[in-house]
């Protein structure tokens, strides 16, 4: 299997109706505190998003990712701790692409940004534990699993758990 062509630009308004394609979906948000989305809900949140590109001082760069030209996921690098040097990685996507490695291409642009741009110290992220395919992608973007923190997130099937994954600075490689 080829991979596709992944690149990441700040996310638009206009891209609402692609986030919706997959926020609308249960399977999508299954680990998540929202969703399925309506329509309103989700421009809403895609013009919150493209909102943060205008923030001073900025709290988070969200992208939309372009997978062979179309919108099939976004990510978002979320700072944390500007003293710290700390940030957060999220990312999600349609469920059309799991398994091509869409999501460990998202988290790479990010976590390029994070250290190559930002100089960043620690990036970090979380996922249900129940999420086998997000460890994976933690796992492959050279994450360590520091543990699991218990009962972070109340989403619709009761309290959740996190993994938390981490990465620092020195131990981030740029892709060849």
């Amino acid at each position: 299997m080829t991979r596709p062509t992944v690149t990441l630009r700040r996310i638009e308004l206009a891209d609402w109706p692609a986030v919706h394609a997959w926020a609308r979906l249960p399977e999508s948000c299954r680990y998540q505190t929202w969703g399925p989305n309506d329509e309103e809900q989700t421009r809403a949140y895609v013009a919150a998003a493209a909102g943060e590109w205008s923030r001073t001082p900025r709290r988070a760069l969200p992208y939309a990712a372009h997978v062979d030209g179309e919108v099939l996921g976004m990510g978002t690098l979320h700072l944390r701790d500007a003293a710290h040097r700390q940030g957060e990685i999220t990312y999600i996507v349609h469920p059309r692409a799991w398994g091509r490695g869409v999501a460990t291409a998202i988290g790479a642009g990010l976590l390029g940004t994070a250290f190559a741009e930002l100089g960043l110290h620690r990036v970090y992220a979380t996922c249900d534990p129940r999420n086998a395919g997000s460890a994976r992608v933690l796992a492959k973007l050279g994450m360590t699993c520091e543990g699991r923190l218990r009962h972070t997130t109340l989403i619709r099937d009761g309290w959740r758990d996190s993994e938390l994954f981490s990465i620092l600075e020195h131990e981030w490689r740029p892709p060849a």
